[in-house]
């Protein structure tokens, strides 16, 4: 009876003993690393759920910017980095989906090093141009571009981003040519295109949306398949110019490569949690964002559809990287 007694106290101490233990991420600060420069979409995304992460957590959520090569310098570190949950990635659809696509070698093998954790949100991108162009709208745009030849620029936030895969398929739509001058992230390729460096760039209605409302820079039309409802007056390029025309990125949380399923599942559900709250819907929405939370197995599909498109995409379009 007392050997009983004994080993169901013991057993009971462990089945605690691992409660506690499961419950106990995070003990320590978690890095979140955005790939990409500060100011750009994914940066802003990731600080908004990195401060909500933060209060449901108790733990400071960090980021950590580290730009250059198309996200891949990033992506790279927390490839490396050790699988225990406290380093992640904010990928988007240019690190997970397009790089591997337009990229023979990259530091990492992109099918094997991370493990998705979850969507957070879909970016729409913007067409935009500086305001010192004449163009008012996006057909208005085509047929000045083609009266300039090689004399006008758009920026990006690297070669192999949304950003410079959705230029590419604008000029291949509209057979006209304007040159690409990629940076290290978004915040720099929209102050360039403020200043009037660049004349044209495709960004995130994300890190946009407040310049185009201050009149910094002028919209002409937005990619995806329907308006956005922190532009609505902006139409989208295809009923506007190209019909057919959808592009549109996102962005998402991974962890390194064999991180405990458990882990990653908690992960996952508390991002799910913030980015359901009405707040973190109000923000992003309002922000040009479109808040979608998933579980890791449907991050997982979604990544996996969307190198297979862009692959496609690429190839039919004979996008290269310049």
């Amino acid at each position: 009876m007392r050997f009983t007694q004994l080993a169901l106290a013991t057993l009971t101490a462990l089945s605690t003993s691992l409660a506690l233990a499961q419950g106990a991420f995070p003990s320590r600060p978690v890095t979140l690393v955005v790939p990409f420069a500060p100011g750009g979409g994914t940066d802003t995304g990731a600080r908004l759920v990195a401060q909500k992460l933060s209060l449901k957590w108790g733990q400071p959520v960090v980021i950590d910017n580290k730009g250059g090569a198309a996200g891949m310098i990033g992506a790279d570190l927390v490839a490396k980095a050790k699988p225990d949950g406290y380093t992640l990635l904010m990928g988007n659809i240019g690190t997970q989906a397009i790089n591997p696509a337009l990229y023979k070698k990259m530091p990492y093998d992109a099918d094997h090093a991370f493990e998705p954790v979850s969507l957070v949100a879909e970016l729409p991108l913007v067409m935009m141009v500086n305001p010192q162009v004449p163009a008012k709208t996006a057909k208005e745009f085509i047929a000045y571009a083609k009266t300039q030849p090689g004399r006008l620029s758009y920026s990006s936030s690297g070669a192999g981003g949304s950003m410079h895969l959705a230029a590419e398929m604008f000029k291949s739509g509209s057979s006209t040519f304007v040159l690409h001058v990629p940076y290290r992230g978004g915040g720099p390729a929209m102050a360039d295109l403020i200043a009037g460096h660049v004349q044209l760039a495709f960004a995130t209605v994300l890190e946009s949306s407040g310049h185009i409302k201050s009149g910094t820079v002028r919209a002409l039309a937005v990619t995806g398949d329907k308006r956005v409802p922190a532009l609505p007056d902006v139409p989208t390029l295809a009923e506007a110019a190209l019909p057919g025309f959808n592009s549109i990125s996102w962005i998402g949380i991974l962890a390194p490569a064999g991180t405990p399923k458990d882990t990653v599942d908690k992960i996952s559900a508390d991002v799910r949690e913030v980015l359901a709250a009405d707040e973190t819907q109000r923000k992003l929405t309002d922000l040009g964002a479109l808040p979608k939370g998933s579980t890791p197995a449907q991050f997982q599909q979604l990544i996996a559809n969307d190198r297979k498109r862009y692959t496609q995409i690429i190839l039919d379009k004979k996008i290269g990287i310049d």
